[in-house]
C-alpha cells in the first residue's frame, strides 16, 4: 500500500485549482474577443463543460481513460465507476504519492476545458442544444480514448510517446477537432467578405489570458505530480516560453501590420504556453527559450494554411492550440534531456512523437466530423441567419453582456 506524501498532496491540490481556474479564464479570453452580441453564449459554453463533463467523468469516463487496459485501446468502465476504488490511497500506477482521488480531480480538470477550447473555433454559429450533444459525444469518442492511449497505459503510450502536460492529449486533440467543426459548420454568415471583427473587450482579453497564464502553472507543473526538481523546471519552461512567443509574436505582427496590436501580444503567448505544455517536463530552461520562438513562428504563419483554405475558425482555435500543440509534440524528440527527465531526444523518439500526434490528429479531425454528422441528422446544430445576425445572447438565452 502507498502512502500518500503531505508536501505532494498539497502541491498537487494547489494545482488542480490552478487548472480548475482555466476554464473561467477561457470564458473570460474567449468573451472578449468575440463581438458584443456572442460574449454570453461562448462564456456559457466553457462554463457548462464544467458541469457536464464532471458528471461523465464520475459516471464511466474516468474509468474508461484509467481503468485497467483492454487492448492498448481503452480503459474498463467498469473498474472505478462512480468513483469505485478510487480512495485517499495513492495508485500504484498513477501518483503514487498523492491520494488517488486527487489525481481523479486533476484529470477531471484537464477533461473540463479541452472541449470548451473547440468552442472558439466556431463562435456564433452553433445552437445551444447542438453543443450539448457535441460536448458528451465529443468526450466520450475523442477524448477519453486518446487520453487512455497517450497517458492511461493505451497503445500510444506502450509505443514511447511522450507527452508531458496535454500537448496531444489537449491541445492537438481540440485543435483538429476546431478544424473539422468549422469545416463542417462553415463561415459565419454575418460577416462581409474580407471583414475582419474586432473584440469587443480587450481588457476583458487580458484578464482571461492573464488567468490562463497563472493556470498554466499547475497545468504543467503538476505534470510531476510532486512538489520536486521536475515541477520547478515544468514551472520555469512555462513561464519563459509563454514570454518568449509574446515577444517574437510581437514582432511578426508589428512587421507585418506596421505596428504592435495588444490583442496580439495575448494571444502569441497563449500559443507559446500551448507549445511548451508537451515539453515542459522534459527539456532544460534554454531549450524552452527555442519552443517558445517556434511555436509563435508556426502558430503566427498558419494563418497562410487558413487564408489559403479559407475556413472561419473564429477565434483561432486550430492556429494557437492545434499547431502550437503539434509543435511542442515533436520537439519534445528534439530536445528531451535525460538529466530532466527519462525520455531522450533523438531520431527515434521524433518519429514516435510523429505517429502520436499523427494518430490523435487523424482520431479527432475524422472523429468529430463524423459526430456533427450524426447529432446534425436528428435536427439542425448551426443557427439560423436571423439568430446569427441577432446575436446568439438574445436569441438563445435572451440575456445580454453590456446594457449600455
Amino acid at each position: 500500500m502507498y502512502t500518500a506524501d503531505s508536501g505532494d498532496t498539497a502541491f498537487i491540490l494547489f494545482c488542480t485549482a490552478l487548472v480548475c481556474l482555466m476554464t473561467p479564464g477561457l470564458a473570460f479570453f474567449y468573451g472578449g474577443l468575440v463581438r458584443r452580441k456572442n460574449v454570453l453564449t461562448i462564456m456559457m459554453q466553457s462554463f457548462i463543460s464544467m458541469g457536464v463533463i464532471a458528471v461523465i467523468w464520475i459516471f464511466g469516463g474516468f474509468s474508461l481513460a484509467f481503468g485497467p487496459d483492454i487492448g492498448g485501446v481503452i480503459g474498463d468502465i467498469t473498474y472505478h465507476f462512480a468513483l469505485d476504488k478510487v480512495g485517499a490511497a495513492p495508485s500504484r500506477d498513477y501518483a503514487v504519492t498523492v491520494p488517488f482521488i486527487l489525481f481523479f480531480a486533476y484529470q477531471l480538470m484537464f477533461a473540463i476545458i479541452t472541449p470548451a477550447l473547440i468552442t472558439g473555433a466556431f463562435a456564433g454559429r452553433f445552437n445551444f442544444r447542438g453543443y450539448l450533444q457535441y460536448l458528451v459525444l465529443w468526450m466520450i469518442f475523442i477524448y477519453i480514448p486518446v487520453c487512455h492511449w497517450v497517458w492511461g497505459g493505451g497503445f500510444l503510450e506502450k509505443l514511447g510517446v511522450a507527452d508531458f502536460a496535454g500537448g496531444i492529449v489537449v491541445h492537438v486533440s481540440a485543435g483538429f477537432a476546431a478544424l473539422s467543426s468549422v469545416l463542417f459548420l462553415g463561415p459565419r454568415d454575418d460577416i462581409a467578405p474580407g471583414e475582419h471583427p474586432e473584440p469587443n473587450n480587450l481588457p476583458l482579453v487580458a484578464v482571461g489570458a492573464g488567468l490562463l497564464w497563472f493556470g498554466w502553472f499547475g497545468f504543467n507543473a503538476g505534470g510531476a505530480y510532486a512538489g520536486d526538481g521536475l515541477a520547478a523546471y515544468a514551472f520555469t519552461n512555462t513561464t519563459i516560453a509563454g514570454s518568449i512567443a509574446m515577444l517574437v509574436w510581437m514582432f511578426l505582427d508589428w512587421r507585418s501590420a506596421s505596428r504592435p496590436s495588444f490583442s496580439g501580444i495575448l494571444v502569441g503567448a497563449v500559443a507559446g504556453l500551448a507549445t511548451i505544455t508537451p515539453c515542459a517536463g522534459y527539456v532544460p530552461p534554454w531549450a524552452a527559450i527555442i519552443i517558445g520562438a517556434a511555436g509563435a513562428a508556426v502558430c503566427y504563419y498558419a494563418k497562410c494554411v487558413q487564408a489559403k483554405l479559407h475556413f472561419d475558425d473564429a477565434l483561432e482555435v486550430w492556429r494557437a492550440h492545434g499547431m502550437g500543440g503539434l509543435t511542442g509534440s515533436l520537439l519534445v524528440g528534439v530536445f528531451a534531456s535525460a538529466a530532466i527527465n527519462d525520455v531522450h531526444a533523438g531520431i527515434e523518439q521524433f518519429f514516435i512523437q510523429i505517429l502520436g500526434v499523427g494518430v490523435v490528429a487523424a482520431w479527432s479531425f475524422v472523429g468529430t466530423w463524423i459526430i456533427l454528422k450524426v447529432i446534425s441528422h436528428f435536427g439542425p446544430i448551426r443557427v439560423s441567419r436571423a439568430q446569427e445576425l441577432e446575436g446568439l445572447d438574445e436569441a438563445l438565452h435572451g440575456e445580454s453582456a453590456y446594457r449600455l
